[in-house]
């Protein structure tokens, strides 16, 4: 037995850190495909992100589209934040890798208040415009009930993605401009989740009958029985790029388009475990120890193609076509400080998605102006790999929103979403510490339902 638990403390962190770097990937399933986040412009918020390549009045366009700068003909400074407040509830059951149910209860809800919050501005030099902006592309935070029944999966999810982005536009005619930017990306990943250690003792003490040693009562491990846990973080900073156009071919037609490139990025950090006393002394020196890992990481893609139809002096219809490129994260690999693979790959096998939006804008008067759109966003998931960290699902968004224009120097914007998200189904299996296949665990079965509630609030000033 103290062999095979030897064995057993080698491969832990292996499961773990999979687990836990894996899911961080994969946070956030209401707002947007993947983890993806697109609130950093309340106007845009309140047309359910149609026209963020081609918006005028909003100096979101930095990270959006940074040709889209040359609309903005005075230094305007903007302040959004976005408060996402996710619902979700699972119902269903599991079973340890021996076959016995999983205790534990639904988990309860795994999402909370999350404000997103957003900062721009631009400044014009004739017909050269510079921009910096700071924003969270990627991120959310989720947490479950320490003792839910997915617990083996996932309990905390804390994803921090931050890009500065400092940008030039150059409009070459008053009908055509090209834009540029340099995007300093800083990535902050915390996760935990339980390990049973009950399961792992047993198997790894009779691998050929591990049901008989753990139904024996006088073997002190049983499923369940001596739960440890891992928490896991990492960090990294890396660089990218936005490059933009934007064309106006009629007086009342624009069109925009941005690619925002992938960032690769290496997480290090480190894994701290919770060991049961019990479990402490039966694997003696062979117990896992906290440790420096690293982890591979590719941000995705971003392509994005918008248009403005000025249909009279105070409406305009204005739409978006996106898609992400998240075939980038095909699996998620880690690796010991030293440079050794941490077992078994985590497999996401995720599809690139697109996103469509149409809305539209309304100058009640001088004063006020309306907004409303309706977006359609697909995930990147599949049935055969969605897990507790990403119960996501595609996903339908109505949008309303307003602007106060206080002054011709400052206003006030406001804007609601509603996202109903398709109910996901879940059938997932989770290692085992030491699992000598990642098809032998924990098995986690059922469905999600769940939506989500954005509102928010921003402020600009020009002069």
């Amino acid at each position: 037995m103290h062999t095979a638990s030897r064995v057993t403390a080698f491969l832990l962190p292996a499961t773990a850190l999979a687990l836990g770097i894996a899911g961080a990937l994969a946070v956030g399933p209401a707002q947007a495909s993947g983890f993806q986040l697109r609130e950093n412009s309340v106007k845009n918020l309140g047309r359910a992100n149609a026209g963020t390549a081609v918006a005028k009045g909003d100096a979101s366009v930095v990270a959006n589209n940074p040709a889209a700068m040359v609309n903005l003909d005075k230094t305007t400074v903007q302040v959004d934040a976005t408060d996402i407040d996710l619902t979700a509830k699972f119902s269903g059951s599991g079973t340890s890798a021996l076959g016995t149910p999983l205790s534990g209860g639904d988990g309860g809800d795994p999402g909370s208040p999350q404000v997103v919050p957003a900062l721009a501005a631009v400044t014009a030099f004739g017909n050269f415009r510079l921009g910096a902006s700071i924003n969270a592309p990627f991120g959310l935070k989720t947490q479950y009930d320490a003792d839910w029944v997915g617990r083996y999966n996932a309990i905390k999810s804390d994803v921090k993605t931050v890009d500065f982005t400092v940008s030039g536009a150059w409009a070459i005619t008053d009908r055509f401009s090209l834009g540029l930017g340099v995007i300093h990306q800083r990535t902050e990943v915390t996760l935990t989740n339980a390990l049973d250690f009950g399961t792992a003792l047993c198997i790894g003490a009779s691998p050929t009958n591990p049901a008989l040693t753990c139904a024996n009562p006088a073997f002190p491990f049983h499923p369940q029985s001596a739960d440890g846990a891992v928490s896991v973080h990492g960090s990294d900073n890396s660089w990218g790029w936005v490059a933009g156009m934007q064309w106006r071919p009629a007086d009342n037609f624009t069109i925009g388009y941005s690619h925002h490139s992938k960032i690769d990025h290496t997480l290090t950090g480190n894994a701290d475990f919770t060991v049961p006393a019990s479990v402490a002394g039966a694997l003696g020196a062979g117990a896992p120890a906290d440790g420096r890992i690293y982890a591979p990481l590719t941000t995705p893609a971003i392509d994005t193609l918008s248009a403005q139809w000025d249909v009279t002096a105070q409406f305009r219809l204005l739409g978006d076509i996106q898609r992400t490129g998240w075939h980038s994260l095909q699996q998620v690999a880690i690796f010991n400080a030293d440079g050794s693979p941490l077992g078994h790959p985590e497999e996401f096998n995720w599809r690139n998605t697109t996103y469509v939006g149409i809305g539209a804008e309304w100058d009640l008067s001088p004063q006020f102006t309306l907004r409303a759109g309706l977006a359609h966003d697909q995930s990147p998931t599949s049935d055969a790999t969605r897990d507790a960290r990403l119960p996501d699902n595609t996903r339908k968004l109505y949008s309303i929103g307003a602007t106060w224009h206080a002054s011709d120097a400052f206003s006030i914007d406001a804007a609601f979403q509603r996202i109903d998200i398709d109910d996901p189904s879940i059938d997932v299996v989770s290692p085992f510490p030491g699992s000598p296949s990642p098809a032998l665990g924990s098995r986690l079965t059922g469905k999600y339902n769940g939506h989500a509630n954005l509102i928010g609030l921003a402020m600009q000033y020009r002069f």
